[in-house]
């Protein structure tokens, strides 16, 4: 029997009704989506510390 937890409580998926079943599947596929954006942001993340890095050389430069 497949379980979830919401709020600290166990449930039986197989005891949801037909809307409750879109409601789950539809928040998991959020889920996946959402940690899919994450990693995007943590590439993006790190694509700009490595710009801002640098940048920073180039500034240390004109300071020279």
């Amino acid at each position: 029997m497949p379980k979830m937890m919401i709020d600290d409580i166990e449930y039986n998926t197989e005891d949801l009704s037909d809307n409750g079943k879109a409601q789950l599947a539809s928040l998991q596929f959020l889920e996946v989506q959402m940690g899919k954006l994450n990693s995007e942001i943590a590439v993006y993340q790190t694509a700009r510390n490595a710009y801002v890095a640098a940048l920073k050389l180039e500034l240390d430069k004109i300071e020279e």
